[in-house]
């Protein structure tokens, strides 16, 4: 009679790779081998697995041949032929410079380059062995200064953060257009309905700007008909008045036209406003733009929304609003 004993440092090699597998089928080769490596008989493996006890046998002479490996190796495997070490490392540096939006389209090129036939999801399996995630892309705007500029506009924003007085505030400043118009998103709908949402006519927006100490979490926001040198100013006021101890209230914005125009040069003059400039094609600097993006996206893609946590100022300021960020943005 065949002995099928494994030692302690085997099975807990078993075990994590186990735990480990994404493939179903391999995790039932690993789990018949764990089960008679255990103590269990072929039979025994075979009902609780509801397999035959000849396979049950070829998943232990296998593992014996060629360890955990060999259990996993169906992982690497089409329908025709493996990829020998030249040919993966090959496919590693074609996927290092070409985005495939499928499987399909992967395999397609392996067989055209290697003569292997891979199915859909044996090139799936595959590229998750190989540590590849389907996922989308970063998008880069297309006229990005050079890494070198933002850190030095980091390396600026910490030394202004440190040497700030006690009063002073340091905020960044954008508006944000989101469309008066449902985007559709996911929701719970019964099978075999359809859930008719109205749209809204015409092409309207709404129109706020404002902007956000990302020490306090604390927004001033305004809605104005345009973004203009006008509502600038109009902002600029509201934030005068919401820091009124502060020397110094640095403003950090982007290079839109209006900030240079001269209104807002006039206006800056004799202001306690310091306003400061990101580099241009800089989104990712502006620390507003996450606060938007998150107040946002859940109401445009959901048919029921709540609203924003707004709270309205005493009478002797009614113009001006003020937000209250979560709490998760302390880490910005």
């Amino acid at each position: 009679m065949q002995d099928y004993h494994l030692d302690k440092q085997e099975l807990a090699g078993l075990r994590a790779a186990y735990r480990a597998a994404r493939n179903a089928r391999e995790a039932y080769r690993l789990n018949a081998v764990i089960l008679l490596g255990s103590g269990w008989s072929p039979s025994e493996v075979a009902a609780a697995l509801l397999i035959d006890d000849d396979t049950v046998r070829n998943h232990f002479k296998r593992y014996k041949q060629g360890g955990i490996a060999a259990l996993e190796r169906m992982n690497y495997v089409g329908s025709e032929a493996l990829l020998t070490a030249a040919e993966v490392a090959e496919l590693h540096a074609h996927l290092q410079q070409a985005l495939h939006p499928s499987a399909a389209s992967v395999a397609r090129w392996v067989k055209e380059h290697f003569r292997v036939h891979y199915t859909d999801s044996g090139m799936t399996a595959l590229l998750h062995r190989l540590g590849y995630r389907y996922k989308k892309p970063k998008l880069l705007p297309g006229k990005a200064p050079a890494p070198e500029v933002q850190e030095d506009f980091v390396a600026d924003y910490k030394k202004r953060k440190q040497n700030k007085g006690e009063h002073d505030a340091i905020l960044f400043k954008d508006a944000t257009h989101p469309r008066h118009n449902p985007v559709l998103g996911g929701g719970w709908i019964k099978r075999g309905r359809c859930f008719p949402l109205k749209n809204n006519t015409g092409r309207r927006r709404l129109n706020i700007n404002g902007v956000i100490d990302v020490e306090t979490m604390h927004a001033v926001i305004r809605y104005d008909d345009t973004i203009d040198a006008a509502s600038t100013i109009a902002l600029f006021e509201q934030i005068e008045v919401a820091y009124p101890k502060a020397a110094t209230i640095t403003v950090f914005c982007d290079n839109a036209r209006y900030y240079r125009s001269k209104a807002v040069r006039a206006y800056l003059e004799h202001s306690r406003i310091d306003l400061q400039f990101l580099p241009p094609y800089s989104p990712n600097l502006n620390l507003i733009e996450r606060f938007w993006n998150s107040s946002s996206a859940k109401p445009c893609t959901t048919a029921i929304t709540k609203p924003l946590p707004i709270t309205r100022l005493p009478a002797n300021s009614s113009s001006r609003t003020s937000m209250r960020m979560p709490s998760s943005y302390a880490r910005c």
